[in-house]
């Protein structure tokens, strides 16, 4: 069964629609992540090696390092801090306690102050509170790992043994038991422990807690950011952890959220290495790509619904002008040119159309010329019949003339009449002749390849002078002869006009009774000049008018016989004229027929 073009293309569209939709489906939900992961990432470390250079720049300048570090946690959502060459936070002077040796051995020892960092050991909400275990004056000892005047802290017991803050990554790796009092015990040391735990025993000097809207707030109240930054610590402190002056990236998840970690060191002239580490969530493109699946259950809905529609209106405008040029083509195939295709386009299908439009044209224009040539070859065909038919019968009676005179002369019956059957013989091989000559000149003009020479010549004067030539026949029949013309000079086929003349003249004397009148006519007029031929006494019915220009017409048969006339007269007048472009015709008149032409004036 064969398919319409209209679902062909619909279902084309359709399918085309889908698969696009499915291929943005899929690597949106797909691919987008991974996507953006990487796209991220890339720009972050573009973004990295820009702060590590203001970092370096900043040359140690707490405020301003904590400025680009807001700065960079507000332009790119991303928590980053500088550390030390301990892994503890360097540019942040608001959460730690600051002790005094009590057991000093020293005077240097006595005048000593060591820094002890609290946001490994208490969280921002329990420091803001104000029910913090430690206060200036109270004793502490506290154990870790200590480099110059900082002491990264494990465990802050009362003396007593009470526990009061531990780092539970650190406590894990160096004690076992219970957290009560007195009850833990230091593991034995690993192969691969290298650093060495300092137990200080002294007296709090100073305090200080943060309490909301510092500087530092966006990264202590970060819990997951300072747990990466204490493991990053405890490798660096107890693994001899080996980093390289590259940007060391590594993935984190926590909660089924993933994380990008960045660890740029920065190397110092004096030989010391601080970090600068950093933190990006990739939570938002995964909440993103979870609400795009939600979405998407309703926006494929909507975008199939759009999809059918689109490719129905599609496929019936690409459609419509196709099926109307195969109505059209359909139309030419039975011969049918009336209608053309509409163009409203100017694409292919446009082009086609026109030439289509003009392929029905020219077929219309070339079937109508061989129709005409069939019709005119009918005609044609018509006219040789009867031509054939007229001349047959035109020969037929000076033949039988013929035939007569010689059978008579033959069996010697009235022999003294010989020279009377000779004579007869003679007129009729004469009429023969003449007959035969019109027909000659007829097929000429009528072949379609006679020209006319045209020349200058006075037509008054030469009506004058066929007068002449024929004014032997007007006194036989005894007509009158009414000349009324005016002096005219004109352009034509001398030769073939005098002819027509002729042929009028003969005419109107043939069939003007005796004693009648022929009035021979010229009229002036603006461009050309009307020659006109009136015979009195005789009139042709109104229906046979045009019918006396066909070859072989005879008003009266018998009487045209006696006289002389072979019917081609008129025939061969009517090519001449046509021939020359001329107009021609004949009326009746109030007691006649007249017969006239017009001539082109010369210029």
């Amino acid at each position: 069964m064969r398919s319409s073009i209209v679902v062909k293309l619909f279902i084309l569209t359709t399918t085309l629609c889908m698969l696009i939709l499915a291929v943005v489906y899929f690597g949106q939900t797909y691919f987008f992540k991974d996507y953006y992961a990487n796209r991220k990432v890339s720009d972050l470390q573009a973004k990295m090696e820009a702060f590590k250079t203001a970092y370096m720049d900043a040359g140690g300048n707490s405020l301003a390092i904590q400025s680009l570090e807001q700065d960079f946690y507000r332009n790119n959502n991303v928590t980053i801090t500088g550390l030390d060459h301990n892994g503890n936070l360097k540019d942040v002077n608001d959460f730690y306690l600051e002790i005094r040796m009590l057991k000093a051995l020293t005077k240097a020892e006595e005048k000593e102050r060591t820094k002890v960092p609290l946001y490994q050991l208490m969280n921002m909400e329990e420091a803001a509170s104000g029910q913090a275990l430690i206060a200036i004056g109270e004793q502490l000892i506290v154990t870790g790992v200590k480099s110059n005047s900082i002491l990264t802290p494990i465990v802050v017991q009362h003396p007593s043994g009470e526990l009061l803050y531990a780092n539970e990554l650190f406590k894990r790796k160096f004690y076992k038991g219970s957290e009560k009092a007195g009850s833990m015990e230091k593991r034995k040391p690993l192969e691969s422990d290298q650093t060495s735990l300092v137990n200080l025993f002294g007296v709090v000097t100073d305090v200080r807690l943060p309490n909301g809207g510092g500087s530092s707030d966006f990264i202590y109240s970060n819990k997951l950011f300072l747990e990466q930054i204490n493991a990053f610590q405890e490798k660096l402190l107890f693994e001899e952890l080996q980093l390289t002056d590259s940007l060391v990236i590594q993935d984190y998840e926590q909660n089924n959220v993933k994380y990008k970690l960045f660890i740029q060191p920065v190397h110092y002239d004096n030989g010391t290495t601080n970090y600068i580490f950093a933190m990006a969530s990739l939570q938002p493109v995964d909440e993103a790509v979870q609400m795009m699946k939600d979405y998407y259950v309703y926006i494929i809905v909507f975008v199939i619904v759009l999809i059918l529609i689109a490719a129905l209106y599609f496929s019936m405008k690409i459609a419509r002008p196709l099926l109307r040029i195969n109505q059209t083509t359909k139309k030419i195939a039975n011969l049918d040119f009336s209608e053309t295709i509409p163009i409203k386009s100017k694409d292919e299908i446009g082009d086609l159309s026109r030439n289509i439009n003009q392929l029905s044209a020219t077929l219309h224009s070339y079937i109508g010329k061989l129709q005409e040539d069939i019709a005119r070859e009918k005609q044609l065909e018509t006219t040789r019949k009867e031509f054939i038919s007229g001349v047959s019968h035109e020969l037929k009676t000076p033949l039988s003339v013929m035939k007569s005179c010689i059978s008579i002369l033959k069996d010697g019956v009235a022999a003294h009449k010989k020279d009377h059957y000779f004579e007869a013989m003679e007129k009729e091989v004469d009429k023969m002749d003449h007959l035969i000559v019109d027909m000659l000149e007829l097929a000429k003009y009528e072949s379609g390849t006679y020209r006319m020479q045209m020349d200058a010549f006075f037509v008054d004067k030469l009506i004058e002078s066929v007068c002449e030539q024929l004014a032997h026949e007007i006194a036989a029949k005894q007509l009158r002869v009414s000349i009324q013309l005016v002096p005219a000079l004109v352009v034509a086929n001398q030769h073939r006009i005098e002819q027509v003349i002729t042929n009028f003249m003969t005419n109107a004397i043939r069939y003007t009774p005796e004693g009648q009148e022929i009035v021979i006519s010229t009229t002036d007029e603006a461009n050309h000049v009307v020659v006109c031929v009136e015979n009195k006494g005789a009139r042709i019915p109104e229906e046979q008018l045009d019918k006396v220009w066909d070859r072989f017409y005879r008003g009266d048969t018998a009487r045209q016989r006696s006289d002389g006339g072979t019917g081609l007269g008129l025939a061969i007048s009517k090519n001449i004229l046509e021939l020359h472009g001329a107009r021609y015709g004949a009326a009746n008149t109030k007691d006649g027929v007249a017969f006239f032409f017009c001539l082109n004036k010369q210029s």
